[in-house]
């Protein structure tokens, strides 16, 4: 995925103040916690994105690393919301994904970091549309006194869960909740099948809290991960789209893994990105 040299399609249009991040996933396995997050800031990144974390000996590893390094944890990627979903009519399955959200939301203050991503509803044979909505609503208003006790953002994101498929039902998503602490998590990337991301971008505008970046091919009606670049996503409109809303939180990448070369190639492509310089990976 690294390795090709990335052509300015037009010139720098200012650079956006966003901070750029990467997934704690991304980075080696085989290197222990405080020597990844080194590994992320010598490559250049400026914040990290960890998963939920229940073992409290590897959140406290977790913590020290990003205390020794500087490099700040900004979001917990919440990790129970597909298999054990808030839409979900089982009350076990809804426990299960209560406390895993409840375990993140507390890795998050413990941390320091301001969100938590949540895919709020699964849409299925099983869970209507209509019964998504108001299910996940209902246990995402539980969550929120919690959330606004530790401070933490409860931070939704659109994915390929067949909810939650236009920008404008994101906005009456998030606006329903009448709450600081229900935002949305915009992940560039996951509408780009059916949609333009800019459209979303600014359609969304302040509700936006935090950024996914990723990119896409589509050949043969499959969608394949790519390199910031090699795929469809027109990231000068996407720059624009961003400097219109005036957005400056996070921008996390969500890529494959990698060695240092290549994590140092997709920092870079984020810069040429918050530039406006474009990407045209020839």
């Amino acid at each position: 995925m690294g390795g090709a040299t990335a052509a300015s399609l037009l010139p720098a249009a200012g650079k956006l103040p966003i901070k750029k991040a990467v997934l704690l996933s991304m980075l080696p396995r085989s290197l222990s916690f405080q020597e990844r997050f080194q590994l992320a800031r010598d490559v250049g990144f400026e914040e990290i994105e960890c998963p939920t974390t229940p073992d409290w000996g590897d959140a406290e590893r977790i913590k020290q690393a990003s205390q020794k390094t500087g490099l700040r944890i900004h979001s917990v990627m919440n990790q129970a919301h597909w298999k054990y979903p808030l839409s979900s009519s089982d009350p076990a399955v809804v426990d299960t994904s209560i406390k895993g959200m409840q375990t993140s939301l507390e890795n998050a203050a413990y941390w320091g970091a301001d969100t938590v991503l949540l895919v709020p509803a699964v849409v299925n044979a099983e869970t209507s549309y209509r019964d998504a909505w108001a299910r996940s609503q209902e246990r995402i208003r539980q969550l929120i006194p919690l959330a606004a006790k530790l401070k933490v953002v409860i931070a939704v994101e659109e994915v390929w869960n067949k909810f939650l498929v236009s920008p404008l039902e994101f906005v009456r998503y998030v606006d329903d909740f009448h709450s600081p602490w229900v935002r949305a998590y915009f992940d560039v990337g996951n509408v780009l099948i059916w949609a333009y991301p800019q459209d979303w971008i600014r359609t969304l505008g302040k509700r936006i809290v935090k950024l996914h970046f990723k990119d896409f091919t589509f050949k043969d009606r499959a969608a394949k991960f790519v390199n910031l670049g090699e795929g469809e996503i027109d990231w000068r409109e996407v720059h624009k789209a961003l400097a219109d809303i005036g957005f400056q939180g996070t921008a996390t990448v969500e890529l494959g893994g990698g060695d240092q070369a290549y994590l140092k190639e997709v920092s870079r492509r984020v810069d040429q990105i918050l530039a406006g310089e474009g990407l045209k990976i020839s």
